[in-house]
């Protein structure tokens, strides 16, 4: 591997034998080799030109997808229509009252698609099996179950709670996600493959948390009224993790795959087993390593 700066004496061979180009003799000037870097990167075309872009080229490359890619994105008026449009297609097929009702939520709430589009964002940088902001708006289930509930969580919060647990219902039957519409999410969530997840109604799910499939915030069964776990920011929680009753798992903490929490975890620590009990306590310097 070649260094930064090569001296003059060095051999006149690469490994294997094979001869290289003749250095100066010794005592003379060196070559010295500047370590490449890499071109500065490109300003980042906005999400929703990104979007477009990404739909073009697909629908040329695969015809068979070209009618439903122009139906959903590209012959979409506004970033709010094509959410609305994925989502009710999603959820109920041709039922133009759901996407009327999600179209409507996001024009009076416009807090909701911005944070509809940060998840989008969230779900392309930090999922590995995500190729592009288009396959994560079209393909991800996780996000169309999180888009949903941020629409069903601005019904109910605005007394629509009828409109908001029918929608809650549609992606439990379709994506085989229960999210109560009561319950508050931050932002820049991820909730990879989504199967199976449950939220329960006072449950709290803050900025930057990671959910995997199975997963289940809920109660003990013992209590009333304020009854479901809290989730600090940054918390990642594995698959099938059961996290359970009015507990708090601290920011940055993660939980193992198949744990069950019954107790608060403390911030930057990982819990793991069943019960789940505390098995590293990071420094929030190392955390942030």
């Amino acid at each position: 591997m070649l260094k930064p700066s090569l001296p003059s004496h060095a051999a006149a061979t690469l490994a294997g034998g094979t001869p290289a180009l003749p250095l100066p003799p010794a005592g003379g000037s060196e070559i010295v080799l500047t370590p490449l870097r890499p071109p500065p990167a490109l300003p980042e075309l906005p999400l929703w030109t990104r979007v477009a872009l990404e739909a073009t080229r697909t629908a040329a490359r695969e015809p068979l997808l070209r009618p439903r890619i122009e139906a959903l994105v590209l012959k979409a008026a506004t970033p709010g229509r094509v959410v609305a449009a994925v989502l009710s297609r999603t959820l109920a097929g041709a039922d133009a009252r759901l996407e009327s009702l999600i179209d409507d939520a996001l024009l009076v709430d416009r807090a909701v698609l911005a944070w509809i589009e940060e998840d989008l964002e969230a779900v392309t940088r930090r999922d590995p099996a995500c190729h592009s902001v288009l396959h994560a708006l079209l393909h991800l289930k996780g996000l169309h179950a999180l888009a949903a509930h941020r629409v069903a969580h601005s019904l109910w919060t605005r007394g629509r709670r009828d409109a908001a647990a029918w929608l809650a219902h549609q992606a439990s039957v379709t994506l085989g996600v229960d999210i109560h519409p009561a319950a508050p999410f931050g932002r820049r969530v991820l909730i990879d493959h989504a199967t199976g997840i449950v939220v329960g109604e006072t449950a709290v799910v803050e900025d930057d948390v990671s959910i995997l499939h199975g997963v289940t915030l809920g109660a003990t069964g013992k209590e009333r009224g304020d009854r479901h776990p809290k989730v600090r920011r940054g918390a990642s929680i594995g698959a099938g993790a059961q996290i359970l009753g009015n507990i708090v798992l601290g920011r940055m903490s993660r939980i193992g795959a198949g744990s069950v929490v019954l107790r608060h975890v403390p911030a930057h620590a990982t819990a793991v087993g069943v019960p789940a009990r505390i098995v590293r306590l990071r420094t929030p310097q190392r955390a942030a390593a």
